[in-house]
C-alpha cells in the first residue's frame, strides 16, 4: 500500500467517533425481483415473473444506513405520514444501531415509497407514491427546535458534522434550511448538502454541497462536458451562493473537489478518476457520497482525504444492486488493494461478494466455494482448486487473514501477507471470486453466501466440513477433492528451513 492508502485505511476505524445529525426526505425503497421469459400479449410490454420483494430505507434514510454502516453514530429527523409505511420506515430506523431518529408525523400525508422493478440487473419501471408539499408550520418548528437543541449541545448529544438530505419532499424548507446552516455555523459544525433544485443560495452558508453533473449544470446555468467547464460551474456556484466548497460526482468522470477562500485562501481543485469497476446499479450513490463525506470530516479529516474515501466509496456501491450501503471494511479492502495489479478486481468484501453470489445466481449459475490459508501456493492448492472449478460455475475463495493463520499456524505464519495471498488467487483463470475473513472458520461467510457447491479437501468428512449442514439444507451439495499426496504449506516450509540450516 502507498503512504496514503495506509494512512487513509488506518483512518476509516475513527468513523466509530462521528456524531452526525442528519435531516431529510426520508422514503421506502421497494423492490420486486424477477424473471422475463416472455412479452405481453396485451401490450408490447415485458411480463415479470415475481421471484422475491425487499424493502429498505431510501432517501435520507439511506444516508443514515450508509452513516451506520460507516460506524458513525447518527441523529435523525425527518417527517412521515400516519400510515403503514411509517410504520415500517420507523421499524427499520430503530433496528439499525447507533441512530436516534426523531420523526415527525403529519396526518394526511402519504410516506414517500419508490417501487423499481428488477429483472436480472436491470431495472425495467419504477412506480412511486407520495404527498410532495412543504410539512406545516407546527411541524416546520418543532424540527427546527430540535435541530437548534442538537447543534447547541443543550440535549447533551454531541454533533460535529450536519448532513441536509434534500429530495424536494418538503421536509427542507427554505427555513428550515437556513435556520440550520445558521445554528451549524454558530456552533463551529460544518454543514454538507445533498442539494435539490435550481437555486443553490437557500443553502448559504453551507460548507460543502454535492451535485452530479446534470444539477450542476441546471444550478449554474453552465456547461460541465469537461473539467474545465466543471471547475467554472463549481465556482460559479460558490460565489453566488456564498458556498465554501463544491464536491460535483461526474459518473464515468469520477468527481471533482473546488473550494472557495473559505475553505483555502487560493481555492483549490482536485480531480479524482472514478472508482467503479463494474456498474450495476447508481440508485443511491449520492447518499453513499454525502455519508462517507459527513462520516469522514466528523471523524477530523480533512476535505481532500474525505473526498477521496467518498470516490472510493462510491464506486463500492455502484457494484452493487438495489439502493445499498457502503460499509467500513469495504472501504478498508479497497484501499488496502489499490496497489494490487488487475487481477485484484476479484478481491472482494463479503459484502460485495455476497452481491456478486446473488447476481451470479439470478443468472442461473451454480456458486462454488473453498476456504484456506493458500501460504506459499503448492501443486496440492491447484488441484484442489481445479477440482472445485469443475464442479461449479463460479468458484468463491475464502482467503484466511494474516491475524487468523497465526492463530491456527503459529506465530511465523503466514509467509505472505493476505493481499499478497489474496492476489495470487485472483489471477488465477479458475478462481472467480475471493475475500479474506478474520475468523478461523469460514461460518459467516457460508452462511452469508449459501453457495451451491462447498468443497473441501478428501481429508475431512462431509460431518466434519464447516458450514456442510447449511449448504446441503439449501439445496446445495459437499464435494471432497481429491488431495495430491505429500504437497501442503507446513511440508514446503520445514524443506526451506531446513536447506539454510
Amino acid at each position: 500500500m502507498t503512504e496514503t492508502h495506509s494512512r487513509l485505511a488506518s483512518a476509516v476505524p475513527l468513523f466509530t467517533t462521528a456524531q452526525v445529525l442528519c435531516v431529510g426526505d426520508i422514503m421506502l425503497d421497494r423492490f420486486v425481483y424477477g424473471v422475463v421469459d416472455r412479452i405481453s400479449p396485451e401490450a408490447p410490454i415485458p411480463v415479470v415473473r415475481v421471484t422475491r420483494e425487499t424493502a429498505m430505507l431510501g432517501g435520507s434514510g439511506n444516508v443514515v444506513r450508509n452513516l451506520v454502516g460507516l460506524g458513525a453514530k447518527v441523529q435523525f429527523l425527518s417527517l412521515v405520514g400516519d400510515d403503514a409505511a411509517a410504520s415500517e420506515v420507523a421499524t427499520m430506523l430503530g433496528a439499525l444501531p447507533n441512530v436516534v431518529p426523531m420523526l415527525e408525523v403529519e396526518q394526511g400525508r402519504a410516506t414517500s415509497i419508490k417501487t423499481r422493478y428488477i429483472a436480472g440487473s436491470q431495472q425495467l419501471l419504477r412506480a412511486d407514491q407520495e404527498t410532495i408539499r412543504p410539512l406545516t408550520a407546527h411541524h416546520e418548528a418543532t424540527l427546527i427546535a430540535n435541530a437548534e437543541a442538537i447543534l447547541s449541545g443543550s440535549t447533551g448529544a454531541a454533533c460535529t458534522v450536519v448532513i441536509l438530505s434534500d429530495y424536494g419532499k418538503g421536509v427542507l424548507t427554505p427555513l428550515v434550511i437556513q435556520k440550520i446552516i445558521a445554528a451549524a455555523r454558530q456552533a463551529g459544525v460544518p454543514v454538507i448538502v445533498d442539494p435539490k433544485g435550481r437555486d443553490y443560495s437557500l443553502y448559504a452558508g453551507a460548507t460543502l454541497v454535492t451535485p452530479n453533473r446534470k444539477e450542476l449544470t441546471e444550478a449554474s446555468d453552465l456547461p460541465t462536458g469537461n473539467d474545465d467547464d466543471v471547475i467554472a460551474a463549481a465556482r460559479v456556484i460558490i460565489e453566488r451562493c456564498g458556498i465554501a466548497g463544491v464536491l460535483a460526482t461526474r459518473s464515468q468522470d469520477g468527481m471533482t473537489l473546488v473550494t472557495g477562500d473559505e475553505l483555502s485562501p487560493a481555492g483549490q481543485v482536485h480531480h479524482l478518476p472514478a472508482e467503479a469497476r463494474e456498474v450495476f446499479d447508481v440508485s443511491g450513490a449520492g447518499d453513499t457520497v454525502i455519508a462517507t463525506m459527513g462520516a469522514a470530516m466528523a471523524a477530523g479529516l480533512d476535505l481532500v482525504d474525505s473526498a477521496y474515501l467518498a470516490n472510493i466509496a462510491a464506486g463500492i456501491v455502484v457494484g452493487k444492486v438495489g439502493t445499498a450501503a457502503v460499509h467500513a471494511d469495504e472501504l478498508v479492502t479497497a484501499l488496502h488493494h489499490q496497489d494490487l495489479d488487475q487481477a485484484e478486481t476479484r478481491v472482494l468484501s463479503l459484502d460485495q461478494m455476497a452481491a456478486q453470489v446473488e447476481r451470479w445466481k439470478a443468472q442461473g449459475l451454480r456458486v462454488g466455494f473453498t476456504n484456506g490459508c493458500f501460504d506459499l501456493l503448492h501443486p496440492g492448492h491447484l488441484s484442489l482448486l481445479r477440482q472445485a472449478r469443475a464442479a461449479c460455475d463460479r468458484l468463491v475463495v475464502g482467503v484466511n487473514a494474516d491475524a487468523s493463520v497465526r492463530r491456527l499456524k503459529g506465530e511465523t505464519r503466514p509467509v505472505q501477507s493476505e493481499a499478497a495471498r489474496s492476489a495470487v488467487l485472483a489471477s488465477l483463470m479458475m478462481v472467480d471470486g475471493v475475500l479474506i475473513f478474520g475468523e478461523d472458520t469460514p461460518l459467516e461467510v457460508i452462511t452469508r453466501l449459501l453457495p451451491d457447491v462447498l468443497v473441501k479437501g478428501a481429508d475431512y468428512t462431509v460431518e466434519t466440513v464447516v458450514g456442510a449442514d447449511l449448504v446441503i439444507a439449501n439445496g446445495g451439495q459437499v464435494v471432497l477433492a481429491v488431495l495430491e499426496p505429500g504437497q501442503s504449506t507446513t511440508n514446503t516450509i520445514r524443506r526451506m528451513t531446513a536447506d539454510t540450516l
